[in-house]
């Protein structure tokens, strides 16, 4: 067990866990949260993306026709770039609604009219919206699978999928020590991601100011769950014993007003020269975009592994919806 940092102990809850749904078996299924997914689940959807990994245009024939709706209301490039890609590779298309400003969520349409209107167009939808809850509540009002491709602070369980397949690819997914660090409050990849690795045997470290620390929700969760989590506000007391670093972006968006961000604004960076003390093949990760957390001369080294991460999103989002549309839709 990894010593040195606060070990996370909460007395309260945040709320009741979901049950966990299988995305594998339930057709028309909805992924709206990594705390839905076993490690049954994580790993069906992996050994399919490095299936689709080794030769995506070779799929084409697998969803000819599926239509993918993306109703993304906040600005994307990986994700949603990604999940058309793999619509695509999977022989089917995407239907866009596209900026919020050219839509009726402009003349002030609800999200579930929204929603409830495009399920009528698409066999899957693929969802971000600023509101934490907001692709919960979505799928109520739908029968096709709904991703939620971000909410708010909230969750991004197809971006941990990724996650989870890079880490895979380069250490496996069991016996690691794994660092997070940075905006763990507002950062929905990393709830998502802590929730995800609680079915592994892994040693979780959270870096950050005590304004950004996890939610408490999270730190339940993960409580809960007997997960192996310490948390520190310097990097240096675990670098050395990462396999893992798990970078992230201070998430100016979600701050209530510019003052408190100034306050914490790049407080945890990394160099070349920091990754001096930890091990020689430690993975540094990051789900992009990044500001200056990082600097780019890290980018030529070999534990760079961020433009390895981003490109993932394609395989592995072609295994996620390929499993959800399985038995259904566009291809009944």
């Amino acid at each position: 067990m990894a010593t040195g940092g606060v070990p996370i102990r909460e007395e309260g809850s945040g709320g009741s866990r979901r049950p966990r749904a299988g995305v594998v078996t339930m057709r028309h299924d909805h992924l709206l949260t990594a705390k839905q997914l076993s490690r049954a689940d994580i790993e069906a959807v992996l050994a399919r993306a490095r299936e689709f990994a080794d030769d995506p245009a070779a799929h084409a024939d697998r969803h000819p026709g599926a239509l993918l709706a993306l109703c993304f209301f906040e600005p994307s490039t990986r994700t949603k770039m990604s999940f058309e890609t793999a619509a695509k590779r999977l022989g089917g298309d995407v239907i866009d609604m596209g900026a919020v400003e050219d839509s009726s969520v402009k003349k002030g349409e609800s999200l579930a009219d929204t929603v409830r209107v495009v399920e009528g167009y698409a066999d899957a939808i693929a969802l971000r919206h600023p509101s934490q809850g907001a692709a919960r509540m979505a799928s109520e009002f739908v029968d096709v699978p709904l991703v939620n491709a971000g909410d708010g602070a909230g969750h991004h369980p197809s971006q941990t999928l990724l996650d989870l397949h890079t880490i895979a690819e380069n250490a496996g997914l069991d016996d690691l020590t794994i660092g997070v660090m940075g905006d763990l409050k507002y950062g929905r990849t990393v709830h998502s991601l802590a929730h995800a690795l609680t079915n592994f045997d892994v040693r979780q470290h959270f870096i950050s100011p005590e304004s950004l620390r996890l939610p408490r929700s999270v730190r339940y969760d993960l409580h809960e769950a007997g997960a192996n989590v310490r948390e520190h506000e310097e990097l240096e007391a675990v670098l050395p014993e990462l396999d893992v670093l798990y970078v992230t972006r201070i998430q100016r968006e979600r701050f209530p007003d510019e003052e408190e961000y100034e306050k914490v604004a790049g407080q945890y960076r990394i160099s070349a020269e920091t990754l001096d003390a930890a091990k020689d093949d430690v993975a540094v990760m990051h789900p992009l975009p990044r500001i200056d957390e990082i600097d780019p001369e890290i980018d030529d080294l070999p534990n760079a592994t961020y433009f390895d991460q981003a490109h993932n999103g394609v395989p592995v989002r072609m295994a996620l919806l390929d499993l959800l549309l399985e038995d259904g839709g566009g291809d009944e």
